[in-house]
């Protein structure tokens, strides 16, 4: 959300920003509500004045003014009334388109409607050369008793996966990891609930856009996350923190879902894009500063290739254009690892900052050095996200014999095992 004096002064960047990044908002309406939500606004304030000096008058007024000012008062209450309705409508609607409108894009972002206009910025380690014909990850995991998608689709129905033995501890041990690398450098543990309310969802920037992509449940008034963000942006909406509590940093753990809606067509095949998976997300909260965010943009995109590095796997990074990135972000890179099955690589983290977007929706403020409240920036970036990294992992290192070779970080993990 932006504020509504700067897409006063600013029309034509929004408007360029509304059709860079694809979304469906009239600006001009959202001006023109603007402008009656202000009018109603002013008229309200003289009319309530009104009646103030109407009531200071009545008190002192002798009978034959008491009657006019009655008759007088009828008609400012009903005109209060009026005005208020008309206000509580136009507010509304306004907020709605509010909740619609994109952030300004990066001026180096890609200008494109969606991912085929993104550019690899660089590209990281050699994809493996295998002397034998590779499997790919279900074929492997159903030889080595790793997973069972029969049962997981019976009970779950599709894209529905179910990890065993092994499989499962080397998740955790990639968890694990990513953890201990994020504790180091001084983020926050924390193990966020995946059930959240509305509100939550439309601080994030969810809602109301991507509704149709997340699972509800009706009976209790709540939602399932699609990712421990939303929960994160919430821990701290409605608050005004103090600017010594700056940067705040979270590395926060937690089961995610996602519908997937629209997604027909894509790689579905087994652990690739599923309903439930497992998530580090990297967050931050910092000052109200574009170089202090470009910093820490840096940082968090830097973690996850050290992570990626430390697996061992070839990746890409992306600079995202502006139709794939989103209404809320400032700057999105991919990262995109290296799937043997596919011969292609594929999404495993994005890196978004979001300048003050999702702190407008969410109320989070923090107070400055000099006393002004200011809305605060946030970033985000996955560490890791199972099962997909997981599916990178046993194709990339899988030797002749369908063994897994295990990556020197995750050993200690896992009982100093080389392989699996």
């Amino acid at each position: 959300m932006l504020d509504k004096r700067f897409i006063r002064e600013n029309p034509e960047a929004v408007q360029d920003a509304v059709r860079v990044k694809g979304i469906d908002l009239d600006v001009d309406e959202l001006l023109d509500l603007d402008r009656d939500s202000r009018r109603f606004q002013h008229e309200l304030n003289e009319a309530q004045a009104r009646k103030k000096r109407s009531s200071k008058e009545f008190a002192r007024a002798d009978e034959a003014r008491r009657a006019e000012l009655r008759a007088e008062n009828d008609t400012l209450d009903t005109q209060l009334k009026t005005l208020r309705e008309q206000l509580t409508e136009t507010d509304e609607k306004l907020q709605g388109l509010l909740l619609l409108t994109p952030t300004i894009p990066w001026p180096g972002a890609p200008v494109g409607p969606d991912e085929s206009a993104n550019v690899t910025i660089r590209t990281v380690g050699t994809p493996p050369e295998f002397t034998f014909t590779p499997l790919d990850h279900v074929e492997l995991l159903e030889r080595r008793g790793w997973a069972d998608f029969t049962r997981a689709r019976k009970v779950s129905g599709e894209r529905a996966y179910a990890l065993t033995a092994d499989m499962v501890l080397l998740e955790r041990a990639v968890h694990s990891y990513a953890l201990d690398l994020l504790q180091g450098r001084d983020f926050t543990l924390v193990s966020v609930p995946s059930l959240v309310r509305e509100p939550a969802l439309i601080g994030t920037g969810q809602f109301p856009a991507h509704r149709e992509e997340t699972y509800a449940i009706p009976a209790d008034d709540l939602y399932l996350a699609g990712t421990a963000e939303v929960a994160l942006v919430g821990f701290h909406s409605d608050e005004i923190l103090d600017h010594k509590s700056l940067p705040i940093r979270y590395a926060g753990i937690s089961p995610c879902f996602r519908r997937e809606a629209g997604s027909a067509g894509r790689d579905v095949r087994g652990l690739l894009r599923v309903h439930q998976f497992e998530k580090v997300e990297q967050f931050v909260i910092c000052a109200a500063d574009p170089d202090e965010s470009d910093r820490w943009h840096a940082e968090l995109l830097g973690t996850a290739e050290q992570l990626l590095q430390g697996l061992g796997l070839a990746y890409e990074v992306v600079e995202c254009s502006t139709g794939d990135m989103g209404a809320g972000k400032y700057r999105m890179n991919d990262i995109n690892t290296w799937m043997p099955s596919l011969g292609a690589y594929r999404e495993t983290h994005s890196c978004s900052s979001l300048h003050d977007w999702q702190a407008r929706r969410a109320r989070l403020r923090y107070r400055d050095t000099d006393g002004t409240i200011r809305f605060a920036f946030t970033l985000n970036n996955t560490a890791v996200a199972t099962p997909r990294i997981l599916a990178a992992l046993v194709e990339n290192c899988q030797t002749s014999e369908a063994q897994v070779q295990v990556p020197a970080v995750l050993r200690p993990y896992l009982g100093g095992r080389e392989l699996l």
